[in-house]
């Protein structure tokens, strides 16, 4: 049974993170802070502040300890529900690759950095924030490269199609243009419009374009960075220098305050917290605090995770949004008013859902 001594514990460390996005949502809306200051904020919170935590955290974890079998119940969970909506998506008349890419997002994809970790200690103790750290990890090595390179893939499926709907470049009608050429093996030079119409975007070129966009991101090479003095220095007992290690705690310490205070002052930037309607916006929700965790659930189970780990695993599938999900649907312009909603409510709602699937799950114990 859980003790009110747990709960309070849980809460403990949850309500610091909502002070935080609170002082942020009151501090624009009473116009302490412009849209310009916040930008900046937000600027200095994905360039630095959280990339060095993202560094720290995965730079003190052994990766020669990880628990594979907790990370396969992660991998089987991410792989069940991007199969589903993949059969969905080619069977169904309302199936589409943008739906595929936010529903696996909205499901997937929790605030594991900002919220997953502080919350997660306070259950089940600091054993819960390596296993946060194994799950960053794989977020950013693999799943963030999936789901930009989906992005990237349907944006050249779109141009794609744009350019077999454009007019004929002649006044007869006519496709065939011919363009003069030497190709090096001597033959014939001779290209039509029609056939270059017919020529499909290269998968491995989509997938180059996608990598270039993911190293782009900051949090990617502290990720990879992290992971490498990871390998060395668990190896061969090498400790990091506490002259560097104390620099970088000195600005990554307050990535999450800062983090939870970008989220509020988002918020408060918003018009309506609601934007895509009701309908989507209670389908946003099942997928998050439902779906994921459900899944995860019976993917524990699958792979013979058993007792704490399983309950973290089900835990932080139930996490909110990861913000980051939201950035790249506005990026993307795929469904950024569902993706909106989903962090913002789900922010709300995750207070009281956390605990419930805490409660539950400590019911077994």
């Amino acid at each position: 049974m859980i003790s009110w001594s747990s709960l309070y514990h849980v809460v403990e460390a949850m309500m610091p993170l909502y002070a935080a996005m609170a002082l942020g949502y009151a501090s624009v809306r009473k116009k302490a802070f412009t849209p310009e200051q916040c930008a900046g904020i937000n600027h200095f919170v994905a360039l630095l502040a959280v990339p060095l935590l993202i560094f720290r955290m995965i730079s003190s974890n052994n990766p020669y300890t990880m628990n594979i079998r907790f990370l396969a119940a992660d991998t089987l969970q991410k792989v069940i529900i991007l199969a589903a909506l993949a059969a969905w998506a080619r069977f169904s008349n309302n199936g589409s690759i943008a739906w595929v890419i936010t529903l696996f997002s909205l499901a997937t994809l929790p605030n594991t950095v900002l919220m997953g970790v502080p919350v997660l200690r306070g259950m089940y103790g600091p054993m819960s924030e390596n296993l946060m750290v194994q799950i960053v990890v794989l977020q950013f090595v693999v799943w963030y490269v999936l789901v930009v390179f989906l992005f990237e893939y349907m944006a050249a499926q779109n141009a794609f199609m744009e350019q077999q709907q454009m007019p004929p470049p002649q006044a007869n009608g006519s496709h065939s243009v011919d363009i003069p050429a030497v190709n090096a093996d001597g033959s014939d030079p001779d290209v039509s419009i029609a056939q270059e119409e017919t020529i499909r975007p290269s998968g491995m070129l989509i997938l180059v374009m996608a990598v270039k966009k993911i190293l782009k991101i900051p949090s990617t090479y502290a990720s990879l960075l992290g992971l490498f003095w990871s390998l060395i220095a668990f190896r061969f007992g090498i400790k990091m220098p506490a002259i560097i290690d104390n620099s970088l705690s000195i600005i990554s310490v307050s990535a999450i305050g800062l983090g939870m205070f970008s989220v509020g002052a988002f918020m408060a930037q918003r018009k309506k917290f609601i934007t895509c309607g009701y309908y989507l916006a209670v389908l946003a929700m099942v997928m998050r605090f439902l779906i994921g965790p459900i899944v995860m659930l019976v993917s524990s189970f699958a792979v013979g995770l058993q007792g704490v780990f399983l309950n973290v695993g089900v835990v932080q599938a139930a996490l909110p949004l990861a913000v980051l999900s939201f950035v790249y649907a506005e990026e993307y312009n795929v469904h950024p008013d569902i993706m909106s909603t989903g962090v913002i409510v789900g922010i709300f709602i995750s207070v009281p859902l956390t605990i419930l699937y805490y409660v539950l799950l400590g019911l077994e114990r």
